[in-house]
């Protein structure tokens, strides 16, 4: 019987802040997957080995958790005053489903250098040495974002100094601005605060009422207080991950979160959309180990935070989550911003898993509605492979 031959798609697979990605340029995708529909998602899942029922991704470049099973699409940008257009594709594990809703903070770190070395930069942008600096257009949720990019020899710079935790070895420092990060996405209240509170109460059955703050920043995020849910804020993956029943409170607190911020009409629409909103809790500085067996002091950092991506409580901080911590935490009465311990401020450092992370931004009131000009953060990036990756010619 005869089977068809293995096509060969050119790819390059990055680590960009805490999370690996498969990345492609528009152009190098099959005719059928240069445009949005169910080939381009076909190829994406058999590329990095999902569905899955083993829950492994055995059979493609996935690593079987949500910072890992990630896939990016650039192209040169069809937007005025920018480089370089950013599709982002989150991949499910264990369902035939790419979720396209959101953007990835810390593959957004990998883009710029990409772009640059992929020739989506016009070389009148890059330096000889120096810094480049890339103006992204983050189509999924049409925003901006600003890489700086190192560049030596006229050549992207990955190798460095700079320490990222949650990341084993040190990199080049790239900071990333998020232009404007509140995000307006249709049907989310055209605002940084969709229900118009700093604070609601979030009534969740089998959960009870919770105080949240729900966030339109960098991602869509609900943040609760950690004690409110039986937490300390210090917990690392395990004491969430291996708790089934904790898993699926953390699913209906995201689910009826989402139909407050406008994002779903019914919660059961909530596992089409497992990659936004977010789930985060926070608490007030203690100190921890963290997963590392790095000893993180309560006097380094303002607040504890704990966030989930994909059902499952994540083994840093999400860059756009960061983003959604720096901008609440900017706005005095939120969750975030008294954990942090209250007051006006434009920066922010917290605890997560595997260590702590900085992020700043500036918040001001214009007309009664909070806005935020940027938030800014560093991240690093380094390419593991290029070549190409290759499926099944029958997948699409």
């Amino acid at each position: 019987m005869a089977h068809p031959a293995q096509i060969k798609i050119p790819a390059t697979y990055i680590r960009g802040g805490t999370s690996k990605g498969v990345f492609f340029r528009l152009q190098d995708l099959p005719a059928a997957a240069q445009v949005p529909g169910a080939a381009r998602d076909a190829i994406l899942l058999r590329v990095i080995g999902s569905p899955d029922p083993y829950g492994k991704q055995i059979d493609g470049m996935g690593g079987a958790t949500s910072s890992t099973s990630k896939t990016v699409i650039l192209s040169k940008s069809s937007k005025a005053d920018h480089d370089v257009d950013y599709l982002f594709g989150q991949v499910s594990i264990d369902k035939a489903f790419v979720d396209w809703s959101g953007n990835c903070g810390n593959l957004s770190a990998a883009v710029g250098s990409f772009a640059i070395s992929a020739g989506l930069v016009d070389a009148s942008r890059v330096p000889q040495n120096g810094v480049a600096v890339v103006r992204i257009w983050q189509a999924n949720i049409s925003k901006t974002i600003i890489a700086h990019v190192p560049i030596t020899n006229g050549e992207v710079q990955e190798t460095g100094d700079f320490e990222l935790d949650g990341v084993t070895f040190p990199a080049v420092e790239v900071q990333l601005e998020f232009m404007d990060p509140a995000a307006d996405e249709e049907g989310a209240g055209g605002s940084m605060f969709p229900t118009g509170n700093l604070v609601d109460d979030l009534e969740v059955p089998g959960v009870g009422t919770l105080k949240a703050t729900m966030i339109n920043a960098g991602i869509p995020t609900i943040f609760v207080n950690a004690e409110a849910i039986g937490y300390t804020g210090t917990e690392l993956q395990d004491a969430i991950n291996s708790d089934a029943a904790a898993l699926a409170k953390f699913e209906t607190i995201r689910a009826y979160g989402a139909v407050r911020m406008g994002l779903i009409k019914h919660i059961d629409e909530a596992a089409q959309r497992q990659h936004t909103p977010k789930v985060a809790f926070v608490a007030q500085p203690q100190s921890y180990v963290s997963s590392s067996g790095k000893q993180v002091n309560a006097a380094e950092i303002d607040l504890l935070v704990r966030a989930l991506s994909m059902g499952k409580l994540h083994h840093a901080m999400m860059g756009t989550a960061a983003v959604a911590i720096g901008t609440a935490a900017a706005i005095p009465g939120t969750l975030v911003n008294l954990a942090a311990g209250g007051g006006e401020r434009n920066a922010v450092r917290f605890g997560h898993p595997s260590g702590t992370l900085r992020v700043g931004a500036e918040a001001k009131q214009v007309n009664g509605e909070w806005t935020v000009k940027k938030a800014i953060m560093s991240r690093s990036a380094r390419v593991l492979m290029e070549g190409w990756v290759r499926i099944p010619g029958d997948t699409f």
